[in-house]
């Protein structure tokens, strides 16, 4: 018998029944639940991450959906005790949905939900200050004023490396991937080379009339090229920041032989999936390669890091905060609420999942539609027109 939990209840009288596994950033997603007849139950256990006893004792007998963290685990027990209890909807409050056995999510006939589209700007903004950060040693040289170790200027103190004309590489060009490539393009003059399967017309089209814009200013004109391989952006790049999904073709992606044809001064930032990145024998490529830096979002082994990498100096890392922006998670809680309600109200399924301004303009009700369920398709959900 699964232990109860400690919970935060509103709208006690409520017809249905929505959980969530944490409290949530904003009220707006509560208010639009209450708004439409949902008591809504808010976990307040003092737990970082629930045990799937846990969320089963959450669920209880019955229950119409729940709101997740990217940190459980969703699968055959899950899903079947909230079929069980009622329940048709799940969603992640994430992008990604690694956690989740979409199969058995199938099975039981429960729509998953995610939250694409208000993540972009935000993980890019993270993934050019790491990139910054590493670049020119911020974290060392904090660490340094402190520790009350600053005693004058010095020729040598703290020499990183100079961004403007050097060659940004970007492993994955979809939206977080492009914003980024912007970013550092526009804001550091950086030239650009880029990975991906499809071709990123647009991106190469905002290089093209930047380089433009510079040469018709007297500057020197930024270049752009779409890469062959993986291999060939992590050979020329000085900065590179890993934007793949998380499959079997993407794990350790970035591993002992790649780091190996990496330039020994080059700059590797993630904030994709942890394990993109083989951990073990990136620890060990730091320690052989003083001047190499990593910016890290994300980890192998989430929570944990890999024995070493929080001592080496050459490494920044910070706990998983890409979409940590007030207005992002605001809405990524926004759009979670709005799957699962749009699921237990019969709604159709929003069209397209990255245009979800609709859905977080506070001034107008939303759509009546569910913004991202990704396993529409296989239970037959009907698109929304609008």
């Amino acid at each position: 018998m699964a232990k109860p939990v400690s919970i935060e209840v509103w709208n006690p009288r409520g017809k249905y029944r929505v959980v969530s596994t944490k409290p949530m950033p904003g009220t707006r997603w509560i208010n639009l639940l209450i708004e439409q007849d949902c008591r809504v139950e808010i976990c307040t256990q003092k737990k970082t991450i629930l045990s799937v006893e846990d969320i089963i004792a959450l669920i209880g007998d019955k229950c119409d959906g729940v709101i997740g963290q990217l940190t459980e685990d969703w699968g055959e027990t899950l899903f079947s005790a909230l079929s069980r209890a009622g329940g048709k909807a799940f969603s992640n409050m994430a992008v990604g949905y690694n956690n989740v056995d979409v199969n058995a999510a199938n099975k039981y006939g429960v729509a998953v939900g995610n939250t694409p589209g208000v993540l972009t700007e935000t993980t890019a903004e993270l993934a050019a200050s790491l990139s910054v950060s590493a670049a020119r040693r911020i974290v060392e040289a904090d660490e340094f004023m402190r520790a009350g170790l600053y005693d004058g200027w010095l020729p040598n103190l703290f020499v990183g490396n100079l961004l403007k004309g050097q060659t940004v590489g970007v492993i994955g060009a979809g939206r977080i991937g492009s914003a980024y490539a912007r970013m550092m393009v526009e804001g550091f003059k950086m030239n650009l080379i880029y990975y991906d399967l499809y071709q990123a017309t647009r991106l190469e089209k905002f290089v093209t009339a930047y380089a433009e814009f510079l040469k018709a200013n007297g500057e020197q004109p930024v270049t752009w090229k779409r890469a062959a391989s993986m291999d060939e952006v992590l050979r020329e790049a000085d900065v590179i920041s890993l934007h793949p999904i998380l499959d079997k073709t993407t794990y350790h992606l970035v591993n002992k032989e790649r780091l190996a044809i990496m330039k020994k001064e080059a700059v590797l930032v993630n904030c994709s999936r942890g394990p993109v990145i083989d951990e073990v024998a990136l620890v060990e490529h730091l320690k052989q390669n003083p001047m190499f830096r990593v910016g890290l979002d994300v980890f192998e082994d989430e929570p944990y890091m890999k024995p070493g990498l929080a001592d080496l100096k050459n490494a920044i890392v910070v706990p998983h905060i890409a979409s940590a922006s007030k207005w992002t998670r605001e809405g990524m809680a926004t759009l979670a609420a709005l799957n699962v309600l749009g699921k237990i109200k019969g709604y159709p399924i929003w069209s397209d999942p990255n245009q979800v301004e609709p859905f977080l303009n506070e001034n107008v009700p939303p759509p009546a539609a569910s913004p991202s369920i990704v396993n529409a398709k296989a239970l037959g959900l009907p698109v929304s027109r609008l």
